[in-house]
């Protein structure tokens, strides 16, 4: 007999826990292999640390070549499933068409941006979802606040100057806290070079009642007292009504003047998943306890792109957070394993370990193990968290962080993004269609 063929679709946090399992524990009996746009897995909690100028770009991404040794990797992008046929068609970067056969199949596309139906979001807002979009928004934030400090006109000043991120969720919150440090660092360097006085503006906005609403109140209002101490104006039951080249307007009618609206309301299923035509639950496919499609034994789904049901709750499914897919890869990794005769099917079930958010400088909000804990404290448990969690780079990215305390940050723009290439992504993740501009 032929060996057996796993095909994984994305490398994100589900995708690459699963193939770095597989390739451990079935290598011997079956093909492993993985299909993703890039040839890195992006560790996402640490993407506002590099919009903010402490960890190099490099420090979040992790060679799939590299630590995933028995595992082929295919560059592309998933376009279709051919369910009958069993077959994956995809595009590689240079746009030629390919196709994957396989025995096994594991569906870990991610998400991608959710956009709203506001005027003018989809064609001015910057999203935050992968290391081009960090970068843009890096090289962004210093050159608006160099133009506002070389600027005479006092209007456009305040509108290089203020920074509107909408969503208070995990990224929202990291971004505005880590963006507010980096606009006053660059204050000062202006300021040492002969620059006007500025005085960089943060809104975050969400309409939710609260920061972080999906987390304990007690971590909630961590946040929100650390946010508006450093000078973020947080504005709660309160969004964007329409955004344009020059400001937004707000729900209440306040308009505001600014270059920079960061979209960062949060994400929804990669639109793969509703072209595979199988069943979905609120946009995710449909799994069982198993992470397998129902009528379908040899296709799996994991991650943001399944509607995972949650075991310690009934009626619910697990949300969209890199713990649950982080997990998910593992359970997932085995069921196919068992689907192939290797090992014995288990159920996926998640038991919270709590939550950590960094607050920028040595400041963080955490509850490890459901014990809430704010300040010095909490910044170094959420980092030592992030340290554990990386497949790789920890030592990179401590010295990062070791530099970041021992001496000024380089607030200089790289130019690696063109101010056109990264649009708000809502189809693809990863990809940069920068020839359609």
């Amino acid at each position: 007999m032929g060996r057996s063929r796993i095909v994984i679709v994305g490398a994100g946090f589900a995708g690459y826990q699963a193939a770095r399992t597989l390739a451990r524990t079935a290598r011997k009996h079956a093909d492993v292999v993985l299909l993703n746009p890039t040839d890195y897995f992006l560790y996402l909690p640490l993407l506002p640390q590099v919009a903010a100028g402490i960890l190099e770009p490099r420090r979040v991404t992790v060679s799939l070549t590299g630590t995933l040794p028995h595992t082929r990797l295919v560059l592309g992008e998933a376009g279709g499933v051919d369910l009958d046929a069993r077959r994956v068609h995809y595009t590689d970067p240079e746009g030629r068409a390919g196709e994957l056969g396989y025995d096994a199949l594991i569906l870990s596309v991610g998400s991608v941006s959710r956009l709203l139906p506001i005027p003018g979001v989809a064609e001015h807002a910057r999203g935050f979802r992968g290391l081009p979009e960090a970068l843009f928004l890096r090289d962004h934030i210093v050159q608006q606040m160099e133009l506002a400090a070389y600027t005479e006109d006092e209007q456009e000043r305040r509108a290089r100057s203020t920074f509107v991120v909408v969503g208070a969720g995990y990224t929202g919150t990291e971004v505005a806290a880590h963006g507010k440090l980096l606009a006053d660092a660059m204050v000062r360097r202006t300021r040492r070079e002969g620059g006007q006085c500025v005085d960089p503006r943060w809104m975050l906005l969400d309409v939710a009642p609260r920061v972080l609403p999906e987390l304990d109140e007690r971590l909630s209002r961590t946040a929100d007292r650390v946010l508006r101490a450093r000078g973020v104006d947080v504005r709660t039951e309160l969004s964007v009504k329409e955004a344009t080249s020059d400001g937004v307007v707000l729900q209440n009618g306040e308009s505001v003047p600014t270059r920079s609206l960061i979209w960062c309301v949060g994400v929804r299923p990669d639109p793969l998943v509703s072209e595979v035509g199988l069943p979905t639950e609120r946009g995710r496919l449909v799994v069982d306890p198993c992470l397998n499609v129902p009528d379908h034994p040899e296709v799996f789904a994991c991650g943001d792109a399944a509607a995972v049901p949650d075991v310690t709750q009934p009626g619910q499914f697990t949300a969209m957070t890199a713990q649950h897919a982080w997990r998910q890869g593992k359970t997932v990794a085995r069921n196919v394993a068992a689907h192939l005769g290797l090992a014995e099917a288990r159920p996926y079930e998640h038991h919270d370990r709590g939550f950590a958010v960094d607050l920028g400088g040595i400041q963080g909000a955490a509850n490890p193990f459901h014990l809430p804990i704010s300040g010095p404290l909490a910044g170094v448990v959420t980092r030592g968290y992030h340290l554990w969690s990386m497949p790789a780079n920890r030592v990179r990215v401590a010295a990062d962080w070791l530099l970041e305390a021992l001496q000024r940050r380089q607030a200089v723009q790289v130019g690696v993004v063109r101010a056109g290439a990264v649009p708000l992504d809502t189809a693809s993740p990863e990809l940069v269609r920068a020839s359609s501009h």
